[in-house]
């Protein structure tokens, strides 16, 4: 089985960004009510919108199924207010529900959590739980910036985040640490402010002791752990000028990188250096880079192709595409069994 672990709904029908749209242009006039409880998308649209891409693409990839959440860089958790955050979340989070339903052996669901900069985390608890335990969803998107580029809120080691992790831990299921859109123009989204945060979340980690508190709690981060294995030794390095623990022993049972890396020589450098069980099987296709690499003749996303030329043994490539999510995501093989894909 090939499971991708990181998928974004970003061919929505447009009736969402419209009720979007509507609900925002309440912010500017305080005498216009909010729009209602979910747009009016019918299944048929839900299929159009999916059948023809992110499923066509998974199948013609050689993919069995996609842990599917909201489009990250419409969360803007910095947009609006606790109240306009909650609405959105639980309309997003409902849709990506939906997907679940009409292509129940395709699409298993990750929730984005109603974040507001400021407001502490421990208001997303409420819509992780109804997520996970109305939903089957087997992951939540947790942005470390909720303030859209400006880094307001304190770092990951933080209690300010402790009632997050405590009922993640309670629930079983990981965190992907994924920040939404930029509103700082000194960061591109998805070139600048994405990478730059996939980096700045593992040295937060490096330099506190969060899983001595949550020695269960995991956390995936995306997009090949930013710069980190690049620059592997530079963070060895400085854990040990810290006096922290070995890597392996201070963060790697708990932290897990994906393989939303979108050229050959990135892969290679990601499974020659970062331990083969911390690596996940991951696209994000039809995201930040969605056209043809002139050197390949092949989509930038289509990650597999570059999991399979490389070195790895087929026992650990099995880990990759499968086993490793597996064993992250606490509640998959539940869900899996639910729907029929795992005896």
């Amino acid at each position: 089985m090939i499971i991708d672990c990181h998928g974004h709904y970003t061919t929505a029908p447009q009736k969402l960004q419209q009720w979007r749209d509507r609900q925002l242009a309440g912010l500017a006039d305080g005498n216009r009510k909010l729009p209602g409880p979910a747009p009016d998308i019918s299944d048929e649209e839900i299929k159009n919108s999916v059948e023809g891409k992110q499923l066509k693409m998974l199948l013609d990839r050689g993919g069995d199924c996609t842990i599917f959440s909201p489009q990250a860089s419409g969360m803007a958790h910095h947009v609006g207010t606790q109240e306009i955050s909650e609405a959105w979340s639980t309309v997003c989070n409902d849709l990506i529900y939906r997907v679940t339903q009409i292509f129940p052996k395709n699409f298993i669901g990750g929730c984005q959590l109603p974040q507001t900069p400021g407001v502490s985390p421990a208001n997303c608890v409420k819509e992780l739980e109804r997520c996970v335990t109305e939903l089957d969803f087997v992951v939540c998107n947790l942005n470390p910036d909720p303030s859209g580029g400006y880094w307001q809120d304190p770092p990951l080691t933080d209690r300010y985040w402790y009632p997050i992790y405590e009922k993640m831990v309670e629930l079983d299921v990981p965190g992907m640490i994924h920040v939404s859109s930029s509103c700082n123009p000194c960061f591109h989204a998805t070139g600048g402010h994405y990478i730059a945060a996939d980096t700045t979340a593992f040295m937060q980690l490096i330099e506190g002791d969060l899983f001595k508190d949550f020695p269960t709690l995991k956390f995936i981060i995306p997009h090949g752990g930013g710069a980190v294995p690049f620059h592997w030794g530079r963070y060895r390095g400085l854990a040990q000028q810290m006096k922290k623990p070995l890597l392996k022993d201070h963060l790697m049972n708990n932290v897990f990188f994906d393989t939303c890396v979108y050229h050959q020589p990135g892969i290679d450098l990601l499974t020659k250096v970062i331990p083969v069980d911390n690596i996940l099987f991951a696209s994000e296709m039809i995201g930040a880079v969605q056209g043809i690499d002139p050197e390949t003749g092949n989509y930038y996303d289509d990650t597999k192709r570059y999991i399979d030329a490389c070195s790895l043994s087929d026992e650990d490539k099995k880990k990759v595409f499968e086993l490793n999510a597996r064993k992250v995501f606490g509640r998959l093989d539940s869900v899996l069994k639910k729907k029929g894909l795992l005896s």
